[in-house]
């Protein structure tokens, strides 16, 4: 049972990309601060049903590079819980490779995903907010959309779009009560580590412990980190903040080396 005067009671939060990882984390921090939490992934499973019972929400398959499943998706969540006050962009496809070798398909896949998923997603929940005159929204991007990285060309460009379009968007829409913030994480500890291995040609051991050694905390950070940071932007205290990039990266991020 959540108390009547815990943080976000009685609102109703998306999280995508939720199965594992961050967006795992963060719905299980948004559920802790009152919320009811829809959460939704490529695919339906166990994983996803037991995590939609654990945040008192709902689980939903949506491919986020369709806008007709995006729209589906937010219909089902303000059916069933009601308008989204709550969103969090997390959803994202990772390839990597050398930039010259680079399949277009793969190109456009993370573009559709991470970019214009994103895009679509915003336009899907925005009349909800501005039915309920207030919203959160929280975008997933990344430290190498700030600085780049080699190998990873349209993972890195598509989450610099979305610095952009988190931007503009907190102009936009922050004289209506609604925030748009935006996290960008260094290195976290997630499955997405493996796609980083296998481009390094080493064990996800040895890729963690070359990442934490170009970290000044030593490590790399934990979902349940980013999961904070998260919230912080959804409860009283993201108040203040839009168009904001916060970068929980343990020091790791700069513009110049």
């Amino acid at each position: 049972m959540v108390a009547a005067d815990a943080p976000l009671a009685g609102s109703v939060a998306l999280v995508t990309g939720a199965r594992r990882g961050i967006g795992r984390a963060a719905a299980l921090r948004l559920a802790e601060l009152g919320a009811r939490v829809a959460v939704t992934d490529l695919a339906a499973g166990s994983e996803l049903e037991e995590l939609a019972a654990a945040v008192h929400g709902i689980a939903v398959a949506a491919d986020m590079s369709e806008p007709d499943d995006i729209a589906a998706l937010v219909s089902r969540v303000e059916s069933e819980l009601g308008p989204v006050e709550i969103c969090v962009a997390n959803a994202a496809d990772m390839t990597m490779g050398a930039f010259a070798t680079v399949d277009r398909r793969e190109w456009w896949r993370q573009v559709d995903v991470n970019l214009s998923g994103t895009f679509h997603l915003v336009q899907a929940v925005l009349p909800g907010m501005r039915r309920l005159g207030r919203g959160r929204i929280v975008v997933m991007t990344s430290e190498w959309g700030v600085i780049g990285w080699p190998n990873a060309t349209g993972y890195a460009a598509s989450k610099a779009g979305l610095i952009a379009l988190v931007k503009t968007l907190g102009r936009e829409l922050g004289p209506e009560g609604i925030l748009v913030n935006a996290l960008a994480p260094s290195v976290v500890d997630t499955p997405q580590l493996d796609v980083d291995a296998r481009d390094a040609g080493v064990s996800g051991e040895e890729i963690r412990a070359r990442y934490a050694r170009r970290i000044p905390l030593g490590r790399v950070a934990e979902p349940d980190e980013i999961a904070a940071t998260v919230a912080f932007l959804a409860g009283p205290g993201g108040s203040g903040f839009a168009g904001q990039i916060l970068q929980p990266g343990g020091g790791a991020t700069r513009t110049r080396a």
